[in-house]
């Protein structure tokens, strides 16, 4: 690159990315120049305000604005000579993406994102695809070059299959529980290991063209493979590792292009995934190892066969009838609310509660969902006020004091043996502190265990009182009755 003193160029004849250097029109590429500061500054205060819930809104709104920026410096610039095909994906990509937006549910938000994914990652291993063939498939090719287009064609391969994997899982196409056999992990280490060692061989000798289809049939088999044995109580965490990956592969490209604002807008996408990802590990209580290859969500035997305690059940008249004359009630949404899309009436429920002037919190665990805020942007879209979702760590001590704590189709994050069973697969998690509640009101279809595939001692305690069938149609029925009561 110019600027970094790599000695690359790009052929102004197939160009497909705009970089920062001096060709073409001074005036384009000033202008250019100044979009992508623009869009680069965009990039990080959309971050920043993605990082609360009050402030998302706006932090969605500024990143939508960076990326228009990005798009129109990148069409501006002096290196593209060409805009027919450019204005052919314009077309097809806004025909898939409005009514994507438009017509997919909120609950839908996992499935999507990882969706996103796949197709940022596969435009990226199709963008390196492309110049390896036009460019780069020569002997004097740099060694360095070479190792870093390999770099990111492999994770954007093994990033495209992987969160097609995960968007199967979570719309329930493939099995969400793990998928394992004997000697996986070293058929998948292997698999990479031949995937690494083909873009070795190319780093010395790129002219051998037939080594890089193996490379990419390679990493597109090891992301499937990888996502297989991950279940789908770790997929907030591997939604947010495929994330990470995306922006890595973003980021080299960049290098590859000499286009400085892939390499941040990457580097911050690469580097908040990975965060984000840690964050959902010290969640669970897990490394990234035993995400990647525990094989979490596993069902146990002994969770489902043998003597099970006896629950109590109650009636959503009976559980209105103690939530009216309580002073505190913490709500715990969890998967169950996202599938029955029940937040509505969750709302509908918090109105009813806070007439009668009673304090309602809802507690957040930062793996509730299927996704990292999968929670938040669903009681969002209810129009939950902000200042009442706490997270864990500033709501658990609170339970104690509350006169009901109300579990809508959550499971593992209320899980008490997290705290004292030490051959739980959750020994350890931290959990919601929902049994120290006065009363405990759980909403659940049935008595199967979660994804950790193990009773819920929440359920049987003496304080919990079960509610079941569908969340949506539990809460309506609460809050129905505690507005029929205010009208007596």
């Amino acid at each position: 690159m110019r600027d970094l003193g790599l000695p690359i160029s790009i052929s102004s004849t197939a160009p497909l990315a705009a970089s920062f250097g001096p060709r073409g029109d001074a005036v384009q590429n000033a202008f250019t120049l100044a979009c992508f500061l623009f869009a680069c500054a965009c990039f990080v205060l959309s971050l920043k305000w993605l990082s609360e819930p009050k402030t998302a809104r706006r932090g969605n709104h500024i990143g939508t604005v960076g990326m228009l920026a990005a798009i129109v410096g990148a069409l501006m610039s002096a290196e593209v000579v060409q805009y027919q095909w450019i204005v052919l994906g314009i077309i097809i990509g806004t025909a898939v993406g409005v009514p994507m937006a438009l017509l997919m549910p909120m609950t839908h938000v996992p499935q999507r994102t990882a969706l996103s994914h796949a197709f940022g990652a596969l435009a990226a291993a199709l963008v390196g695809t492309a110049h390896y063939y036009i460019e780069f498939s020569s002997a004097q090719t740099p060694s360095y070059i070479m190792g870093i287009l390999c770099t990111e064609v492999l994770l954007g391969s093994l990033t495209f299959t992987g969160s097609l994997m995960a968007f199967g899982k979570l719309q329930e196409l493939i099995p969400t529980r793990p998928v394992t056999y004997r000697g996986q992990n070293i058929v998948n280490i292997s698999v990479l290991g031949l995937a690494v060692l083909c873009g070795v061989l190319l780093s010395v000798w790129p002219d051998q063209v037939w080594i890089f289809p193996i490379l990419i049939v390679l990493a597109l088999v090891f992301g499937v493979m990888l996502i297989l044995p991950i279940g789908g109580g770790d997929m907030p965490t591997v939604i947010a590792l495929l994330n990470s990956y995306a922006g890595l592969s973003a980021s080299l490209m960049g290098f590859v292009l000499n286009n400085k604002l892939l390499i941040v807008a990457g580097a911050l996408d690469g580097a908040s995934g990975f965060i984000l990802s840690i964050i959902m590990c010290k969640a669970m209580n897990r490394s990234f190892t035993n995400v990647l290859f525990g094989a979490f969500g596993q069902v146990k035997p002994s969770s489902v066969t043998g003597d099970k305690k006896p629950v109590k059940s109650t009636t959503p008249e009976e559980a209105a009838q103690i939530m009216d004359i309580a002073n505190r009630i913490i709500i715990v949404p969890g998967y169950g609310m996202a599938v029955a899309q029940a937040q509505h009436k969750v709302r509908e429920l918090y109105d009813q509660l806070t007439k009668r002037g009673i304090d309602v919190r809802f507690a957040i665990h930062p793996v509730a969902g299927r996704m990292p805020g999968h929670m938040n942007v669903l009681l969002a879209e209810a129009e939950i006020p902000y200042d009442k979702l706490a997270e864990m760590d500033e709501i658990n001590g609170d339970f104690a004091q509350a006169d009901v704590a109300l579990v809508i189709g959550a499971n593992d994050v209320v899980n008490p043996a997290a705290r004292h069973d030490r051959g739980s697969p959750i020994y350890g998690m931290p959990i919601l502190n929902a049994d120290q509640a006065k009363t405990v009101f759980c909403i659940k279809r049935s008595m199967n265990p979660g994804f950790a595939g193990i009773d819920n001692e929440l359920y049987t305690a003496d304080h919990t009182l079960m509610l079941f069938g569908d969340a949506k149609n539990v809460v309506a029925a609460i809050a129905k009755e505690l507005a029929d009561m205010n009208g007596r």
